[in-house]
Formats: structure tokens, sequence, C-alpha cells
């Protein structure tokens, strides 16, 4: 089955709607890679500051060669005008790891 990768960021206040601009210009970076399954950026509602970037990938070895390929050339050199990068948004970040061992949908109604 699947592997889940959920990227813990903690985002003061101040920096959400950057982090959410950030991720909305990107889109359709992550779509196109081989074994990618789905994405979720998820803003927290009360008691915390920490977003969840949710992937799921058909194996290990897919998130490892989307890692070492797109996304570290995604993160890697200047912005766009080859200047200095912008300030993250973030102020961490954890990583957590996670085989799919049961899964559910809806059922179809009617």
């Amino acid at each position: 089955m699947s592997i889940v990768k959920i990227n813990a960021l903690t985002v003061p206040a101040e920096q959400r709607e950057v982090l959410e601009q950030r991720f909305a210009s990107r889109a359709g970076a992550v779509e196109g890679s081989d074994g990618f399954e789905w994405f979720e950026l998820l803003r927290p509602i009360e008691g915390t500051d920490q977003y969840l970037v949710y992937t799921r990938w058909r194996s290990e070895e897919d998130f490892q060669a989307w890692m070492e390929g797109p996304m570290k050339a995604a993160h890697q050199g200047g912005g766009a005008s080859g200047g200095e990068r912008p300030k993250p948004a973030a102020s961490g970040s954890t990583v957590w790891s996670f085989e799919v061992v049961q899964q559910a949908a809806p059922k179809p109604q009617g």
C-alpha cells in the first residue's frame, strides 16, 4: 500500500498568508511526479501554529526520487530573478512518515 509523508510546519501568525501564497504559486509542481497520489495543505483552526503538508506516494522510493530531484531543485538557488531566496515562512519543520494499512472511501449513495 501507499506511504504518507506529513510535514508539520511551525508558522507564526504573521507568516500564514505568505506560506499559503507560496504553496498556491507552486501548484502543479508535484502532481506530475511518478508515484505521487495526493497533496493537501492543512491550515490549523485552533490550538496550534502548525500547518500540515500531507502527501501520499505509491512507495518510499517514489517519494525519495521526488525529494532528490524536483523538490531539491525547487528549493535550491536564488529567486526567479537569480537574487536572494525569500525568508522561509515556517520557523520549524518535522516530517512524519506512515504506511497506509487500512483505508476507506464513502459508499456510493443511491
